[in-house]
């Protein structure tokens, strides 16, 4: 992976110094090296983190006649393939780099390229002739892309904080976006939660040329309408996923010239891609984990089975609440984001140990739980479409107790409170019926705002109105799926929890989930293959029963956690807890009030951080990110110490005006 940057100024030369400054930000995204291309009307920043070609695939990278140049993060696993089929057709090749198979692919079929990619990425592609920047995003979501616009400049980067570089773009809050965060738990692409910051939606081109934009897509997910799936055969369908999964591992950890180690969260999903590396693959594997001094939180018995299973070398990092406070700041600072959990911390951590064991690639299982509906968001609507055929039922709603068996407060526990929550909206035609508990729960963190216009919002709404006009006719598990593919994936799973904790420690992850063929074969099987009955993920477990313990296969459904309120007020107190929850600050920050915070902090304190309700974990996580979101990027211009220092780029000045 890496980092990239570039400024667009039709009527001026662009600047070195501020492309260097951009890339400073990064430089924990690419601490291998880096490069500035420049001409009269463009400046492009590379920060590299060399995993294929190592020694020649350096950025900036031209076409031999310099028409074409393209800075680029991310991997495209199937280069090799496209490779024979473009020296096929006349092209020759300088690299052995996926860099530049991306070029002579946007030389054969331009825009039709990205058809034929299969990988993960954030690129952008100048064509000197035309005039023209194509940026682009890889289908899901995986790499980041954002943009902005400031006195006739176009920026575009990695990461937020490269953008503010640039002292002339503003920072300020955008409350539509933080009103979607407080919503479904991320920002929906193109929106961010800084005002006049974009970011590229996952799997669309943006091409700006001659003062003009023009956004759009070329894939989204999509479903087959009810009745119309395939296979229906279930051996059909096992046999189709476990093909297309191995094939997927296989690539991710073969296609590296750097070794490459995976994850072991204790969960079906890195049992299952872990294991098909040491059954398919001859190259030895290192795993890593993250464990918790909380056994509340702690799975290390189901990861060190596991391991001990595949016979791999593994490393493990043991994380307690105390840890997660005192890293919580610099996480912040990595998402550009508030979350409203506290589990992006120990996997910031946990990158940390990659690094020091001399690893910067790992494969990981995210993805898995939104392409073959292992979330207990879905079994949730499953119950409450059955609750909604008789709402009166009081045997109907028993079946509540069936879910969240982990959770301390389970619906099991109190099933007079599971009946009153899980019983509203119980309109099954809703597009978004099995989304709107959780929608609800989460918006009742703007009960702590100041007032504004922008709360009023109807982001809800707004989200419901861009699927797809045949996602009526689809299985409401498929629809359930698009949402969760729209706004949970990108926005969390994969950015805050997942690409920004990687490239803080400067390490890739790669999602064999997520390949475009295990995407597509999934997203045709009929629903009772994923989810049958209360069984979530049925078919992986069918296509990898011989590779995974039988006590991994088997065990309930438990999402990873880690402690919330507990790692901030649990033990002493901490400083920059204080200072951003004082009157003063949250005035200053102008989006929650004052009085509220204090209530809220008052009450985490009495109680140690624990015990406390899932809305008041969430509140706490909503005011300490916000809070350093502004005093990070709003107050403050972006910069930190938490990066990496800087390499020294190699500069390729072609500008032939001052």
């Amino acid at each position: 992976m890496c980092g990239i940057a570039g400024a667009l100024t039709p009527d001026g030369t662009p600047s070195i110094e501020l492309m260097e400054s951009m890339l400073s930000r990064i430089a924990h995204r690419g601490p291998d090296g880096s490069g500035i291309y420049r001409d009269d009307h463009i400046a492009l920043g590379h920060a590299r983190l060399a995993i294929i070609d190592v020694a020649g695939g350096a950025q900036p990278m031209a076409t031999p006649d310099e028409s074409l140049w393209i800075t680029f993060n991310g991997e495209i696993f199937n280069y090799l393939e496209l490779r024979e089929e473009l020296f096929a057709l006349g092209h020759r090749f300088r690299t052995r780099s996926d860099t530049e198979v991306i070029l002579r692919a946007w030389e054969q079929w331009r825009e039709g390229c990205f058809d034929r990619f299969n990988g993960q990425w954030a690129l952008a592609i100048w064509d000197r002739r035309e005039r023209r920047l194509v940026l682009a995003r890889d289908r899901l979501g995986v790499r980041p892309l954002f943009f902005t616009r400031v006195g006739g400049r176009f920026l575009f980067a990695s990461e937020v904080k490269a953008l503010f570089a640039d002292p002339d773009v503003p920072r300020s809050l955008d409350r539509v976006g933080l009103a979607q965060t407080m919503t479904f738990w991320s920002t929906v692409a193109p929106r961010t939660v800084f005002e006049g910051v974009e970011q590229v939606p996952p799997g669309h081109l943006l091409t700006v040329a001659e003062g003009t934009e023009e956004l759009a897509p070329y894939w989204q997910p999509e479903f087959p309408s009810r009745g119309d799936e395939e296979p229906q055969d279930i051996e059909q369908s096992t046999d189709a996923v476990r093909e297309a999964l191995i094939e997927a591992v296989r690539l991710r950890f073969l296609r590296s010239d750097v070794p490459v180690g995976a994850y072991l969260s204790g969960g079906i999903d890195s049992a299952i891609t872990a294991a098909v590396i040491a059954k398919y693959t001859d190259a030895p594997l290192q795993t890593f984990s993250v464990r918790f001094s909380d056994s509340d939180f702690d799975e290390g018995s189901f990861q060190q089975a596991m391991a001990r299973r595949l016979g791999t070398d593994h490393h493990e990092i043991t994380v307690g609440a105390a840890d997660i406070g005192a890293a919580f700041p610099a996480v912040v600072w990595h998402t550009e984001t508030p979350v409203l959990r506290a589990a992006p911390a120990p996997m910031h951590l946990l990158s940390g140990l990659v690094r020091d064991h001399g690893y910067k690639v790992v494969v990981t299982g995210e993805g898995a739980d939104e392409v073959f509906a292992g979330y207990d968001i879905f079994r949730e609507a499953r119950l409450r479409e059955f609750i909604a055929r008789d709402p009166d039922s009081e045997v109907r709603a028993m079946a509540l107790q069936l879910l969240y068996p982990w959770m301390t407060r389970s619906p099991g526990q109190a099933p007079a409170f599971a009946r009153e929550f899980f019983g509203r909206n119980l309109e099954v035609s809703d597009p978004a019926f099995s989304h709107r508990p959780r929608w609800d729960a989460t918006a009742s963190l703007l009960a702590l705002t100041v007032p504004h216009p922008d709360w009023a919002v109807d982001v809800a709404g707004g989200l419901v109105a861009t699927m797809p006009e045949d996602a009526p006719g689809w299985d409401p598990l498929a629809r359930s799926q698009w949402l969760e593919m729209t706004t949970l994936l990108p926005g969390y799973i994969l950015s805050s929890q997942g690409d920004r904790m990687l490239m803080a420690g400067s390490i890739e992850g790669r999602f064999p989930f997520l390949d475009r063929t295990v995407v597509d074969v999934a997203n045709r099987l009929p629903a009772r293959h994923k989810l049958h009955g209360l069984d979530e993920k049925h078919i992986l477990k069918r296509a990898f029963g011989d590779l995974v313990p039988t006590e991994i296969l088997t065990r309930p459904k438990q999402p990873y956690r880690s402690p919330d309120a507990a790692s901030f007020f649990a033990g002493p107190d901490l400083d920059w807890v204080d200072e951003v929850t004082s009157a003063e600050a949250v005035a200053a920050g102008g989006v929650f009030a004052p009085r509220a915070v204090t209530a809220l902090v008052a009450k985490c304190r009495r109680a140690g951080g624990v015990r406390l309700s899932n809305t008041d974990n969430m509140r706490v996580l909503a005011v300490l990110s916000t809070q350093l979101i502004v005093t990070q990027f709003i107050q403050g211009d972006g910069s930190s110490s938490y990066s990496r220092p800087p390499t020294q780029p190699v500069i390729l000045d072609r500008a032939t005006r001052t």
